[in-house]
């Protein structure tokens, strides 16, 4: 680790991958959370089952648990990680007009499932995005954030 606490770079300021090898193997789980704000008329079409494209939520479930386990093809220096369990909620929220997202990643290993579960909620919400723009582009995907994290060197940590 260097001076400032950051651990992707190294004494010189250079990006690296974190070493693990002296980790200990734990489990390790992440939840994260996101939303998106959208039209009352869309929110009733993700309702209803009648977008034009078909189950939204469904098939954002799905993109969700796939990026999830592709998290480091997309983010440089994190690990591949073995995934025990990927799980995507969504709770519709007709007051506020908005999809909420819940995203839960375990693993078993060295490392932590925090971007993991970030990658979820974060595609899972662009693919709502993509699945109805046709029908209303001023969507606001807002909030992405980790809830909480078991596991690890550093424990429990849970956003106040």
């Amino acid at each position: 680790m260097t001076t400032n606490g950051m651990t992707h770079f190294d004494q010189d300021g250079q990006a690296h991958m974190v070493d693990v090898a002296g980790k200990s193997e734990t489990q390790r789980i992440a939840k994260a959370s996101g939303s998106i704000k959208m039209s009352p008329s869309t929110l009733e079409l993700i309702a209803s089952g009648t977008a034009k494209k078909g189950d939204v939520l469904g098939i954002a479930r799905i993109a969700a648990i796939q990026a999830s386990k592709r998290t480091a093809e997309l983010i440089p220096l994190c690990h591949p990680l073995y995934l025990t369990r990927v799980a995507v909620e969504f709770h519709l929220d007709h007051e506020n007009s908005t999809v909420e997202c819940l995203a839960t990643a375990e693993t078993f290993g060295r490392t932590g499932v925090e971007i993991e579960a970030m990658t979820a909620v974060s595609i899972a919400l662009l693919t709502i995005y993509d699945m109805c723009k046709a029908v209303d582009r001023g969507m606001e995907i807002n909030r992405l954030r980790l809830l909480e994290k078991k596991g690890g060197r550093s424990g429990h940590w849970q956003a106040a």
